[in-house]
C-alpha cells in the first residue's frame, strides 16, 4: 500500500472520529487545575481578540482556522499539546498569528510545545514522562491538519498582476476573504513574539489544487521575533517557508517534508543557522528571490542534510535567476541518482547572485563531478567533497527526530 493511500485512509478515519474523540471538550475555556485527562480538552472555535493563555493542564483543540488578531497576544505554556481537527479547503485547520498580534510559545527542552493532529494520541502526560514521540502515528504520516502561520509587518518583495510593487499580499493557505492572512509592511524590526522548543507534526492539509499549508509559514515576520529550537515532522508541503521579512531562525529540524524542506521567497533578509534536514520528498532547498524591485539577501549556514529520499526530479539546492543567498558550512549525505543525473543544476545567472562556502557532499572526488549537470568544471566555487557534518545536534535531544534515531551519525 502506498504512503499516499495510507495517509488518505487515516485522514478519512480522523474526519469520522473528530466529533467523537473529544466529547468532553469545552469551547474556548481556559481550563482548570485538575490532573491531565487525554479526553479533557479545550476546543477553540473562534478567533482570539484579547490576550489569552493556553496551559498544559489540558490539551487544546483547533476546531478550524483560528487567528490571533492584531493587538492580541496568545501565550502557550511549556508542555502544552495543541491538536488540529481534520479539514481541507476553506475548512483546513491552522493557527494564524496575524499582523500586529503575538505568539508567546516558550517551551523548554524538558517540556516542548507540540502542535499535532487530533488523531495523535500524545498527551501532556507523555511529555511530563519524557515521551515526546507520537504513541500511535508514524513520523511520515502527513496532511492530517494545517500548520502554524505567523505574519508580520516587515518588508517583502512582491508585485501585482501589472508588475507594480505592493507592500502587502495574502499568505498562501488562507482564503483571500480572510484579511487576517495579509502580511508585509515597512517595519523590519516588527515583533511577532517568541517561538522556542516547538514541534509541529503531521500537518499540511490541502486547501486547493497543489496548495497545501506549510509546517511553519513566516510571512513578512520581523527581526524582533525570536524563533529558536523548532521542529517540523511529516508536513505534506514544505517544512519551513519564509515569505520576505527579516526574522532569523536558529536550531531547526525538518524531518520527512512532503515537498521542500527549506523554502524562501520574496527577498527574505534573515539567517537560518544550525539546522538539520532529513529525507524531504522534493528539494532540500527551494530558494527563490524577489518578486518586486526590492532586493535583500538571506544566509543559510551550519547545516547537515540527509537527502536519501528525494524524488527523481528534485534538486539538492534549487535557486532561481534572482536568488540572493549566501550558503556556508552545509554538509550533504546525498547518494547519486541511479542514472547519474545531476542533483545540482545552476545557470550562470543563478550563480551571479548566490555564493557557496564549504558546501560538502559525502561522495568521492570522482563522483563529485556527477553532482553537476556539466561535470566537474561546472561545479560552483565552494562546493567540495567531504565527510564532516556541520550542524551541532547536541541541543536537539528534545526533538522527535532525535528520540526516533533520525539524527544518529550527525
Amino acid at each position: 500500500m502506498s504512503q499516499k493511500i495510507k495517509n488518505l485512509l487515516l485522514l478519512v478515519g480522523v474526519i469520522a472520529m473528530s466529533s467523537l474523540l473529544f466529547t468532553a471538550c469545552q469551547d474556548d475555556d481556559t481550563g482548570g487545575d485538575d490532573p491531565v485527562d487525554p479526553t479533557d480538552c479545550i476546543k477553540h472555535s473562534t478567533n482570539i481578540t484579547a490576550d489569552e493563555t493556553w496551559t498544559a493542564d489540558q490539551c487544546h483543540i483547533l476546531a478550524g482556522r483560528i487567528s490571533v488578531e492584531a493587538g492580541a497576544s496568545l501565550t502557550i505554556m511549556p508542555g502544552t499539546v495543541i491538536k488540529g481537527e481534520a479539514g481541507t479547503g476553506p475548512n483546513a485547520t491552522a493557527l494564524v498569528i496575524a499582523r500586529g498580534a503575538k505568539l508567546m510559545a516558550e517551551g523548554t527542552a524538558a517540556a516542548p510545545i507540540i502542535f499535532t493532529s487530533i488523531a495523535d494520541e500524545i498527551s501532556t502526560t507523555d511529555i511530563t514522562a519524557g515521551n515526546f514521540a507520537s504513541p500511535n502515528l508514524d513520523p511520515d504520516i502527513n496532511g492530517l491538519w494545517g500548520g502554524l502561520i505567523v505574519l508580520g509587518n516587515a518588508t517583502i518583495s512582491a508585485s501585482n498582476d501589472n508588475d507594480e510593487d505592493v507592500s502587502e499580499v495574502q499568505i498562501e493557505g488562507i482564503p483571500t476573504s480572510d484579511t487576517n492572512g495579509l502580511y508585509g509592511g515597512n517595519d523590519d524590526t516588527d515583533n511577532s513574539g517568541v517561538i522556542t522548543y516547538v514541534s509541529v507534526r503531521h500537518g499540511g492539509s490541502n486547501i486547493g489544487e497543489g496548495n497545501e499549508i506549510n509546517g511553519i509559514t513566516l510571512g513578512g515576520v520581523g527581526s524582533g521575533t525570536t524563533i529558536d529550537n523548532v521542529e517540523v515532522v511529516a508536513n505534506q508541503d514544505d517544512g519551513i517557508e519564509w515569505f520576505g521579512g527579516t526574522v532569523s531562525v536558529t536550531n531547526a529540524v525538518v524531518w520527512n517534508a512532503g515537498d521542500d524542506a527549506i523554502d524562501t521567497d520574496q527577498a527574505w533578509a534573515g539567517t537560518l543557522d544550525n539546522f538539520v534536514v532529513i529525507t524531504p520528498t522534493n528539494s532540500c532547498f527551494e530558494l527563490d528571490g524577489p518578486e518586486g524591485t526590492y532586493v535583500a539577501r538571506h544566509t543559510i549556514t551550519n547545516g547537515s542534510v540527509v537527502a536519501g529520499n528525494i524524488s527523481a526530479d528534485a534538486s539538492l539546492i534549487d535557486t532561481d535567476n534572482s536568488t540572493p543567498v549566501d550558503m556556508s558550512n552545509v554538509h550533504f549525505l546525498a547518494p547519486l541518482k541511479n542514472d547519474n543525473d545531476a542533483w545540482l543544476t545552476f545557470t550562470d545567472d543563478e550563480l551571479d547572485n548566490t555564493t557557496f562556502s564549504n558546501i560538502t557532499f559525502e561522495v568521492t572526488q570522482a563522483e563529485l563531478g556527477n553532482l553537476m549537470e556539466d561535470g566537474t568544471n561546472g561545479l560552483p566555487v565552494g562546493i567540495l567533497n567531504g565527510s564532516t557534518p556541520q550542524a551541532d545536534v547536541s541541543g536537539f535531544n528534545w526533538t522527535w527526530a532525535s528520540r526516533g534515531g533520525a539524527l544518529n551519525g550527525l
